[in-house]
């Protein structure tokens, strides 16, 4: 029990960890500071966690990084918006 709630607590600071990003870009209208090669390779590497967690059938693993891509995806749509 104690373990299955470490990794609920690890998944959702994971999962939404590039929710500050999103917002300061939406208030700042500007992706200048955001690197494109770090949304791709936490990209890649979220894609990866997903295939793992459904090749173990671990719903944590696979949930939580199908969240964090879909953070990433607005990240990086907000990226190709307001990079100049």
């Amino acid at each position: 029990m104690f373990w299955s709630a470490v990794g609920i607590a690890a998944a959702l600071l994971t999962m939404f960890g590039f929710v500050p990003q999103i917002i300061k870009m939406w208030r700042t209208k500007s992706a200048e500071d955001v690197s494109g090669l770090t949304l791709l390779q936490f990209s890649v590497g979220g894609s990866l966690w997903i295939a793992y967690g459904l090749h173990l059938r671990d719903f944590i693993i696979a949930g939580a990084n199908i969240v964090s891509l879909s953070t990433l995806f607005i990240t990086l749509v907000l990226y190709l918006k307001l990079r100049q």
